[in-house]
Parts: structure tokens; C-alpha cells; sequence
């Protein structure tokens, strides 16, 4: 789950961490009341939506008074923001933050992670704050500095002296960076977050580290135990279709193909939708309704795909385990007749109550394709929306 730049900044300052001082405003008519708790005579307004690249798309300004700052929020309030990473169909701004300019003498980068592979914590350090980080990582490899820590109580300074050392700090500046990234390794075992971005991290002309912008991600399996950050997500930034999946705990994933997967188990989902491009077609969606689920659960699955505009063809791939083929087939049939169904569908079914599952697929009198197995499913998709 993402969060807004605000609210990360927010956590931080709670974990002791440097920031702005900042407001955020969701009508531009609290601007005159907000704007009276900084202090500062020049102010930098940020769109606030879940995406890299703001500032070249136009979504971070520098203003030098409250006309500028009134001209610039209006301006930007409730508009289509596009950059590289929100694709053409952008996202509309629907709050703005103000925070006090800061005096720049260098920006620099860091973040730390969950590193799945060594079950550890990584922290990234890059002198060429600013930029993005996969195009530096690109042109200037060198630039990159990778340090993984275990996962301890605290941080060690022999860990913090590594991460930081690719910056030369003095004496002073030093002393801060210990505290923010003790800062930053709390907050990531304690919030259970995935990601922590400062870009950039900066030196200000009076000597001091601030944090310029935050980025954080957390664990949504671990949601369930952290509310104070489940209460921070905006359901405006997230895709409505995955939103519905989320409600139903189905695990969903819109993409830009025009053929809709249901599977059970991810591994299986993946493989699905490597064939289905094998035989020169894309994947709608990844979709996997799990182990154990109900006829609801799969009959708000096959709706949830049937809702994507782009689906010319369904394909139905389960091997029944848990996951019973005649519950499965039910779902299918319920939710086929409700929205009556016009585009093929493709099902393969292996594993627990197969034959049953097929033969109520058989008596439903839909116009479904039965396949033997995966690739002879692939197979009829393809030939089928051709």
C-alpha cells in the first residue's frame, strides 16, 4: 500500500526524522487559513498523488508569495497530472501540499528495503540525489551504493558508517545522518513497510540534512495489524477494479491484454499467462482466487474481469486441491448468467471433482470451451478471439 507524500513525511517527523514544515490543503479554500501556521516567505506546492516525476510534469512549484502560491494551487487543483510513471490516462489531483522552501546546496539519495532474496534490509546510497534512481542506476552504476543490514533491534554504527560513507559527511552532518537512519530502520520494522524513499535527501546551505521527499510502500498482508496505516490510504489513487478485488481478498492486477485469467495459486496464474503470450496474445490480469475459495468469491472474480472493457476472452485455469472444480463451476455459472456472458470462454479444469465441475459446466447451457490441459487451453483462447 502507498501512501502520499505528506503522510510520509508525517511518520517520519513522529520517528525524529528532518522535514519541512508543511500543510496540506484539499480545497483551495483553505489556503489563506493554512498558510498562517508556516513560516516563510517563499513556499513549494506539490501535487499529492501516488507517482514518481511530478516536478517535469508540471506538479511541483516554487512560489516567492501567497498571489504565486493562490495563482499556481488553482492552477493545478483538480487537474490530470501525466508523468512517466501514472501512463497517459494520468491522475487528478485532488490535494496539494505546501511546505517552507528550503535553501539547496546538494541533493543526494537514499532509501532503504526489504531485500526478499538475502532476508535482509538494504539500504541504497547515491551522491546524485534529484534523478531517477533506475536512470542513474542505468548510466552511472558506480553512483549506487548497496549496504544490507540483518534485522536487529537497532542498527549498528559500523552499518550506519557504511551506508553513509559514499557522501563524505563532516563531523555535524554526520551526527544527523546516524538519527535519520536509525529513523528509517524503525519505521520500516515497526510500520512494516516495504519501501523508504528520500529523493532527494538534502544538505542545506545552514548545514543541515532534510528531507526533501518521502516515498513509502508497506506490506499489505500485514495491513491487518498496523490501522493507523490502513487509515492513510486513499482509495482515489488505486485502480477501482482492484479496489473490489481487495474486498472480496482476491489477489488482482489489472494489465493492458485483452485476455482475462482466473487461476488458482500464483505460480499457476504466472504460467497462464506465459502461455497465453506464447500463442501471441497478452493477459488481461493476473487473478488468483486461492486455495479454498467459495462460489461468491468466484463468482465476484469472473465479474471483476467481465468489468475490463479491454477482455475479448476468459480463461479459466484450475487445479483443484483445496479448491473444489464443482465450487469453482458454480461460481462461474452464477456469475455468467448475471452479466450474460458474450465473449469466449476458455476453462480447464484438473484435480479435486473435475468430472462433477464439468458437468456442471455441460448442463449450464453457456457456450464454454472445454481444454484438456494448459496448452490446449491457451490454444482455443487465442484461436477463439481471433
Amino acid at each position: 500500500m502507498n501512501i502520499h507524500e505528506h503522510q510520509a513525511k508525517s511518520i517520519l517527523k513522529e520517528f525524529g526524522a528532518p522535514v519541512s514544515n508543511g500543510v496540506v490543503i484539499y480545497s483551495l479554500e483553505e489556503i489563506k487559513k493554512k498558510i498562517s501556521e508556516l513560516n516563510a516567505k517563499e513556499f513549494v506546492l506539490k501535487a499529492q498523488i501516488h507517482a514518481g516525476g511530478r516536478g517535469k510534469a508540471g506538479g511541483v512549484k516554487l512560489v516567492k508569495n501567497i498571489v504565486d502560491l493562490e495563482k499556481e494551487a488553482n492552477k493545478m487543483m483538480g487537474k490530470k497530472l501525466i508523468t512517466h510513471q501514472t501512463g497517459p490516462q494520468g491522475k487528478i489531483v485532488k490535494r496539494l501540499y505546501i511546505e517552507e522552501a528550503s535553501d539547496i546546496e546538494k541533493e543526494l539519495y537514499l532509501s532503504c528495503l526489504i531485500d526478499r532474496e538475502s532476508s535482509k534490509i538494504a539500504f541504497i546510497s547515491s551522491t546524485e540525489g534529484g534523478m531517477d534512481i533506475e536512470k542513474v542506476a542505468s548510466e552511472k552504476p558506480e553512483k549506487i551504493i548497496t549496504n544490507k543490514v540483518e534485522f536487529e533491534k537497532d542498527i549498528s554504527i559500523s552499518d550506519i558508517e557504511k551506508i553513509i560513507s559514499t557522501f563524505k559527511f563532516d563531523q555535524i552532518l554526520k551526527k544527523q545522518a546516524y538519527e535519520l537512519i536509525k529513523a528509517l530502520y524503525k519505521i520500516l520494522i515497526e510500520k512494516d513497510a516495504n519501501l523508504i524513499e528520500i529523493n532527494p535527501l538534502i544538505i542545506t546551505k545552514q548545514k543541515n540534512l532534510l528531507c526533501l521527499d518521502a516515498k513509502m510502500n508497506f506490506d499489505d498482508n500485514a495491513i491487518f495489524r498496523r490501522p493507523e496505516i490502513l487509515n492513510l490510504r486513499d482509495l482515489n489513487e488505486e485502480d477501482q477494479a482492484e479496489i473490489e478485488a481487495s474486498k472480496h481478498d482476491l489477489a488482482y492486477i489489472k494489465l493492458d491484454g485483452s485476455i482475462g485469467c482466473m487461476v488458482n495459486g500464483a505460480g499457476l496464474a504466472m504460467a497462464t499467462m506465459d502461455i497465453i503470450k506464447l500463442y501471441g496474445e497478452e493477459p488481461a490480469n493476473f487473478l488468483d482466487v486461492g486455495g479454498g475459495a467459495s462460489k461468491e468469491k468466484v463468482s465476484a472474480a469472473f465479474k471483476l474481469i467481465l468489468s475490463d472493457t479491454n477482455v475479448k476472452g476468459i480463461l479459466i485455469n484450475i487445479f483443484g486441491g483445496i479448491m473444489r472444480c464443482d465450487v469453482l463451476a458454480q461460481g462461474v455459472v452464477d456469475a455468467a448468467n448475471e452479466v450474460k456472458l458474450s465473449v469466449p470462454l476458455v476453462v480447464r479444469l484438473a484435480g479435486t471433482n473435475f468430472k462433477e465441475g464439468k458437468e456442471i459446466l455441460e448442463k449450464s447451457n453457456l457456450e464454454i470451451l472445454s481444454a484438456s490441459d494448459l496448452n490446449d487451453a491457451a490454444k482455443k483462447i487465442v484461436g477463439a478471439i481471433k
